[in-house]
């Protein structure tokens, strides 16, 4: 419901205005996507380098054939050559898992949970892949537990490994600002009585994608 425009914000003309979802939902597009981009174009200034990472399009790769392995023959698929080809990926990949995981989700249910884990850090092979006999057997007996020691330690989900490279801590840091702004203007258009869709008697705010929540279930906060 949006017509690509260069000269509307982010790009795209709304057909529906007063649509909370992609209203909220652009401005945290826009961060995600700036963020991503500083990190890439840091680490791969140029084609070659993205073509070069073998194990980069080995990812890639697998998403497509094993992770969709219905889809893989699909022609829709992006082709991973340039630094923005990457930056569209990630920030598609990461928008999926969090603003929209958001929107869907937190309002729905009246409870959610959270483990203080990185998704790219893991310290043993899930017991699928080349299992050994006995890691097999602990699994099945105690899946809990075998996962647990999969999952990062307290330390390493607290203290990301990309913020001791200066440069990628301060696009970090700009990315957390502009999150901090983006909550404030959610935070004014729910109080905008010209927006009837979030706002008046009877309308409840739409607060599915604030970046922050506070303690306890709140159907707000974006996962991050």
């Amino acid at each position: 419901m949006a017509i690509e425009d260069p000269s509307a914000e982010h790009g795209l003309r709304l057909t529906i205005k007063d649509y909370p979802f992609a209203a909220d939902g652009l401005l945290l597009w826009d961060a995600i996507k700036q963020w991503v981009s500083d990190y890439v174009n840091h680490y791969y200034p140029n084609n070659g380098l993205i073509e070069a990472d073998y194990e980069l399009q080995a990812w890639w790769a697998e998403v497509r054939t094993r992770g969709h392995e219905d889809k893989k023959d699909e022609s829709w698929w992006p082709i991973l050559g340039t630094p923005d080809d990457l930056i569209q990926i990630l920030t598609t990949i990461i928008w999926v898992v969090s603003g929209h995981h958001a929107a869907v989700n937190f309002g729905e249910h009246i409870f959610a949970g959270y483990i203080p884990s990185r998704s790219m850090i893991a310290r043993m092979n899930m017991p699928t892949e080349g299992p050994l006999e006995e890691n097999l057997r602990n699994f099945l007996r105690r899946p809990e537990l075998v996962l647990l020691q999969c999952f990062p330690s307290q330390i390493q989900a607290t203290k990301p490994s990309w913020s001791e490279n200066p440069f990628i801590n301060a696009a970090f840091q700009r990315f957390n600002s502009k999150l901090k702004e983006i909550e404030e203007i959610i935070e004014s258009r729910n109080n905008d009585v010209r927006l009837k869709n979030r706002c008046g008697a009877g309308i409840a705010p739409y607060d599915q994608l604030k970046p922050y929540s506070k303690p306890g279930m709140t159907a707000t906060g974006v996962p991050k």
